[in-house]
């Protein structure tokens, strides 16, 4: 066996011109069917995918070779979100192939350019989190790191959103539409997933008791896998996506009966489990689809992460020392009972056992400081959906309870705040809570999310067991957020400091020479126009609006949220606007405000911000006295895609959430890294730009989270903020007026009354301190020398915040893996 290992059995691909365009040529005719003188741009582009999976195959074999031989330990990362976005030209420049692939295109008369925009973005996630996931997966790969991915393969992505008069309007993401040229089907390797049933315990001749879960129903889970290709030579990894498939495709007696509908209908309820991502849980239909979503994910992960182990010929007891798991977020957090259930109830591991395996096997990330974002489930719904699991939960809880009774003795408050259980908002399930006591860690992603992690969320579990917490900053992979979404600033990085920055980005700091260099200075400008220039075509073609890419591109993208303060950033285009038609802003810079996100289905006041901000954009673009010295434009169907065309081209980042709130933030990592100032608050990561990009390059403001809490303490009343101040009291009377909505006077009326009597955010505690910085950014950036050397100086000291860094941290002090580079012969 260990021959065969170390034995290629095919010869590897070329990956020259010639050998390219052969094997476009071969997948076209021999895979698609199409003849090369009638294909369409599509079947090029599903043509040339599958000449570069072929490619991204062997590697990937080598690389699954490797890792068995050397019996290497692994990370499986579960997430519910992935957002992988296109495949196509990342996978090209991390093999480097894409000069080769555009040259052998270009023989047939096809231009690469045209058919990478006809890829769908895999839009299987909602934001950071899953857009984080996805650069995780990519530097483990890149650092030959033996890391693996597991999800659900949705059928519907995160929806496509129209803005149809100013409203969000949701449609389904199709993006399965054509098929996916990347992903390998394995119906040989399906698992069994169950809901519902009843329990049963039996009591062995020691006094052991013994439970099975009988009936219910149960769904097979079908995997996907999508190989993961590292940069440069690195290895290719695997994420493994599960689709629900029924377990009967027909009621039989449904189907005698000639009831065909009724026949197929538990079919369709079945793999409903991965239709769409994120089900509107305002319903009680819809939380039990998310809850079994949930699990259904985990379990089929579980069973094959011990499927793998023991097909290695491992025992159970060394599990953590062959596998590492992270928990992404609280989602798959069910994942500490069910490998409970799977050890104890499947592999007759005894509870102690079973209970340290799971212990030293599980790590858990936490991304929200916010109590409320934190998911618990209703006794009652886990309990039927998942009735084995709420047992096993009620008995980690007890055996918990327990132990911090001890430490602890006479702290019942300190007992009702750690259980597992909420007994005061109608007895839930807290599932952050299982994921602390079920892991060896837990991390926060900035070094202020952290310490608030220790200090409040998780103050009670950090006093009982604090070598538990640490910090891991997030960061974002500079394969596709510099390298390939920014072609103009990556070239002039090589010609600087050469092309090692893409695995080194600490290497860009031998650019911070350049910022007093003229020369390099107006290059460096030159490339951010050039940048600008697309952009503004992709906003004319998109949405039909004229922008000066001579003036600030001042940006705000990122979810929807009243915490990320999308309002705060209006009110300032107000008050911008107010100027100019006042005769007050002839100095001031022309300004371009660009905002882009989705709102979630459900969240009534994120969709009520949306039309807002589309509203004041309608007025403002429109009205002669303000001409190109203000625009503001609400991007539609925020994605990868877009953001690769945002990101380089802006001059003003916005990260200006509520003092902690945000746990980290990756977007404003990525614009900082493409040579954008940012303007924020001292929240999440934003305290670690500034102390890596320096207190002169970045526009500070507003309270910080001491004086957030103290306001909030102490009692705030946003109406004196309203009363003090006639700039703001003047923007908030003209959104609460028919100014902005003169068909409907009344339309924003609750956003107004949710800011002047409740305030949750501190938007009017922030607002004047915000204007004043938004002044200092106008000052500076009407000096372009100055502007551009200290955007200069951003993209030169934000090599910390590579994802490399971030793996390697995960890697070293939670995972305990180490590097294992595939060898191709």
């Amino acid at each position: 066996m260990n021959d065969i290992l170390h034995e290629s059995v095919f010869t590897p691909l070329e990956n020259d011109r010639k050998a390219l365009s052969d094997s476009i040529r071969g997948r076209l005719i021999h895979s698609l069917g199409k003849d090369p003188l009638s294909a369409t741009e599509r079947d090029w582009l599903n043509a040339v995918s599958l000449a570069v999976r072929e490619r991204m195959l062997e590697r990937w074999i080598f690389t699954r070779r490797n890792y068995q031989a050397a019996d290497a330990k692994r990370v499986y990362y579960l997430s519910m979100e992935f957002l992988i976005g296109r495949g196509l030209v990342n996978a090209m420049l991390n093999l480097g192939i894409y000069d080769a692939a555009r040259e052998a295109l270009a023989e047939f008369g096809v231009d690469l350019e045209r058919i990478e925009e006809l890829e769908p973005d895999a839009a299987l996630g909602n934001g950071g989190l899953g857009r984080l996931a996805a650069c995780i997966l990519d530097s483990l790969a890149s650092q030959c790191l033996p890391g693996f991915g597991y999800g659900i393969r949705y059928e519907y992505g995160m929806f496509t959103q129209e803005i149809r008069d100013g409203f969000q309007i949701e449609h389904p993401d199709t993006w399965l539409r054509y098929g996916n040229p990347w992903e390998l089907p394995r119906p040989e390797a399906l698992h069994p997933v169950r809901f519902y049933g009843h329990l049963i315990t039996h009591y062995r001749g020691d006094g052991e008791a013994q439970h099975f879960w009988e009936d219910g129903e149960t769904v097979y889970a079908m995997p996907y896998d999508l190989p993961v290709p590292g940069y440069g030579g690195g290895n290719v990894n695997n994420l493994r996506l599960w689709s629900a498939k029924a377990s009967r495709d027909f009621e039989l007696e449904y189907f005698n009966e000639g009831d065909y509908i009724g026949a197929v209908e538990q079919k369709n309820v079945s793999e409903n489990i991965s239709r769409v991502l994120y089900p509107n849980d305002a319903s009680q239909a819809g939380r039990e689809l998310r809850l079994k979503q949930e699990y259904f994910f985990v379990s089929a992960s579980l069973q094959d992460i011990l499927k793998r182990h023991h097909d290695d010929d491992h025992t159970w007891e060394a599990l953590p020392e062959h596998v590492a798991i992270q928990l992404n977020d609280t989602h798959p957090a069910i994942a500490v009972a069910e490998l409970m259930r799977l050890l104890v109830d499947e592999h007759d591991l005894t509870w102690e056992a079973a209970w340290d395996i799971t212990v030293r096997t599980f790590a858990y990330t936490n991304h929200t400081l916010m109590p409320e974002a934190l998911e618990t489930w209703p006794v009652e719904l886990m309990s039927r959906v998942l009735p084995r699991h709420m047992q096993i939960i009620y008995d980690i809880n007890h055996r918990f309870l327990n132990e911090v009774r001890h430490c602890f003795p006479g702290d019942q408050d300190l007992l009702r705040r750690v259980s597992l259980i909420d007994e005061d908002h109608g007895r839930r399930v807290r599932m952050a809570h299982l994921a602390v006591v079920g892991s060896h860690h837990t991390n926060g992603v900035a070094a202020l999310h952290s310490e608030l992690l220790r200090n409040t969320l998780f103050n009670d579990f950090y006093r009982i067991m604090p070598a538990r917490f640490v910090n891991v900053t997030n960061g974002v992979t500079p394969r596709l957020w510099l390298h390939q979404a920014n072609p103009g600033l990556s070239r002039f990085i090589d010609e600087h400091v050469g092309q090692e920055w893409v695995h080194d980005l600490n290497r860009l700091t031998e650019l911070e020479a350049l910022a007093d260099d003229a020369e390099a200075r107006a290059n460096f400008r030159e490339i951010k126009l050039a940048n600008k220039r697309r952009l503004a075509a992709y906003i004319e073609r998109t949405v039909g609006v004229q922008v000066d890419p001579q003036a600030m591109f001042d940006v705000q993208i990122k979810r929807i949220h009243e915490y990320k303060r999308q309002l705060l950033k209006l009110l300032h285009v107000v008050t911008l606007y107010n100027r100019i038609r006042d005769g007050h802003a002839d100095d001031c810079a022309a300004r371009v405000v660009l905002f882009a996100g989705k709102a979630a289905p459900a969240y009534v006041m994120a969709k009520q911000i949306i039309r807002l901000i589309n509203d004041v954009a309608d007025v403002v673009n429109n009205d002669p006295l303000v001409g190109d010295r203000l625009k503001c434009v609400f991007i539609p169907n925020y994605g990868v895609s877009s953001a690769t065309v945002i990101i380089p081209a802006a001059d003003l980042s916005e990260q200006i959430s509520t003092a902690g709130t945000e746990a980290s933030g990756t977007g404003n990592m990525k614009l900082a890294l493409n040579g954008a100032l940012t303007i924020g608050t001292l929240d999440g990561a934003n305290i670690e730009i500034r102390d890596e990009v320096g207190a002169d390059n970045i526009f500070i403001f507003g309270l910080h989270t001491d004086e957030v809490e103290a306001l909030r303490r102490n009692g705030y009343d946003p109406m004196n903020h309203y009363r003090d101040n006639p700039q703001l009291a003047r923007c908030l009377n003209m959104i609460a007026s028919d100014f902005f909505a003169p068909d409907d006077p009344h339309r924003h009326k609750a956003i107004v009354d949710s800011l002047l009597y409740e305030d949750r955010y501190l938007l009017l505690a922030d607002y004047a301190a915000y204007v004043q910085a938004q002044d200092q950014v106008d000052q500076v950036f009407r000096d372009k020398e100055e502007w551009t050397r200290r955007a200069l100086l951003n993209t030169a000291r934000m090599g910390y915040f590579s994802i490399d860094r971030t793996v390697q941290e995960y890697a070293r002090d939670i995972w305990g893996i180490e590097r294992n580079c595939a060898s191709q012969r």
